[in-house]
């Protein structure tokens, strides 16, 4: 699938949406400790902090023992896994630590690695560096078996509170068990609409189908708690308030989905590994009014659902619908109301009456999605519409207008709707 250069976001361009965000928010993306106090206060889930390094002086304070298992220490200003050392388990009959790679610790291994993190080792940012011990977050069982040994995080993109692109980073071998593209971990596009895996790439671009030394396809995949996961990345760019931004994130296989970091410089590696360009999508959602989270969520399902998601959901083949066709539309009260549709292969995005879409309670001000500018009527509002064609459950963005209120037919299918049909000939 080729991409068009217009679509893709470089680097210099990158920096236009950097600058959106106001200095108050960059500082979250500089400290991982300044980011856990800004989620906790929000009640956004995050992995729970044991203890923090400021100086050598709190070296001779810590109980090692005392630290529930298993844990990671960590630099508060490093990036791209440096630094990170993950302790599994407690071996009794040895007194020593157990890191992720099976090797013995013991407590002047654990203080050494933190003297060096607090030498500004591991660093990246700033001059003064500090050391957190953290809650290692298990990975969900989805996930966990696709990696060597590390915990695969999904990255998602958030531009205007709405999530516009999402990539999983599967540690590897060749990455350490790091999830890592620089050191050869594997990248997966995710469908933001269903939170399906769709395209990989190993490392920084080569393109993948299946995993290596593996028959496993990388598409298809669907990652637990999906819509959650995006829910609170784009509430944690809220709260630090930032415009433009990528969130890491965990899927705990109990808790669920957990903020790992905020980064104010995402990677455009994303774009690779979902075979699309992020400025595009960018550009569609640059002044649309989001009131909270639930809503831009749901504007990014809206806008960025794949048909590639659909064909891996969908795999019963193709189905005939006619150009004039009955359908089921749900209301506000779950019920379905039969209408004859009109097939308007010319137009991209669905329309529905404005009588039809408030006689089915579709016109709330919660259900709003945004406002689209049309030529003729200019803006209309766009809206949440649940229907069914044929035996095919469809939710999906529709166009509100006046247009269709004394016509025929109270809604219009455009082409995003009829993926996986055939339009056959006039059957009236």
């Amino acid at each position: 699938m080729a991409v068009k250069p217009s679509h893709i976001l470089g680097m210099n361009a990158r920096y236009y949406y950097t600058k959106l965000n106001p200095s108050s928010a960059k500082a979250f993306g500089f400290s991982k400790i300044k980011t856990k106090e800004l989620l906790a206060k929000h009640d956004i889930p995050t992995a729970a902090v044991f203890h923090i390094f400021s100086s050598r002086e709190d070296l001779e304070t810590i109980e090692w023992e005392n630290i529930p298992l298993p844990f990671v220490i960590k630099p508060a200003s490093g990036s791209a896994g440096k630094g990170i050392l993950i302790i599994k388990k407690w071996d009794s009959n040895n007194n020593v630590w157990i890191n992720h790679d099976g090797e013995p610790l013991e407590k002047a291994d654990l203080l050494l690695h933190v003297g060096n993190i607090l030498d500004g080792e591991f660093s990246t940012w700033g001059s003064t560096h500090q050391a957190i011990v953290e809650e290692m977050i298990t990975a969900h069982p989805t996930l966990a078996k696709l990696a060597y040994h590390g915990t695969p995080d999904i990255r998602v993109v958030i531009f205007n509170s709405v999530p516009v692109m999402a990539m999983a980073r599967i540690p590897t071998k060749e990455s350490d068990g790091r999830a890592n593209l620089d050191k050869g971990a594997i990248g997966l596009g995710i469908d933001i609409a269903t939170g399906i895996t769709t395209y990989g790439i190993y490392g920084k671009g080569h393109p993948i189908s299946h995993f290596p030394d593996s028959k496993k396809k990388v598409n298809g995949i669907r990652i637990p708690y999906w819509n959650k996961a995006l829910e609170i990345t784009v509430k944690a760019a809220n709260a630090a308030g930032y415009n433009f931004m990528g969130a890491d994130v965990f899927i705990h296989g109990e808790k669920g989905p957990m903020i790992v970091e905020l980064n104010g410089f995402p990677g455009l590696s994303i774009q690779l590994a979902n075979r699309t360009g992020l400025k595009k999508r960018l550009e569609r959602v640059e002044g649309i009014e989001v009131r909270n989270a639930e809503h831009g969520v749901k504007i990014g399902q809206a806008l960025f659902a794949e048909s590639f998601a659909d064909e891996i959901i969908a795999k019963e083949g193709l189905k005939i619908i006619q150009t004039r066709e009955h359908i089921n539309v749900l209301d506000e009260n779950e019920k379905y109301h039969d209408i004859l549709a009109f097939v308007d292969t010319k137009r991209f995005r669905s329309a529905i009456s404005q009588e039809l879409a408030e006689d089915l309670g579709l016109l709330d001000y919660d259900d709003l999605l945004w406002q689209q500018q049309e030529v003729v009527e200019g803006k209309l509002p766009v809206v949440e519409v649940t229907m069914q064609i044929k035996d095919k459950k469809i939710t999906t963005a529709m166009l509100v207008t006046k247009r269709l209120n004394k016509g025929r037919h109270r809604v219009e299918l455009g082409r995003k709707d009829l993926e996986g049909f055939l339009v056959g000939t006039e059957n009236e």
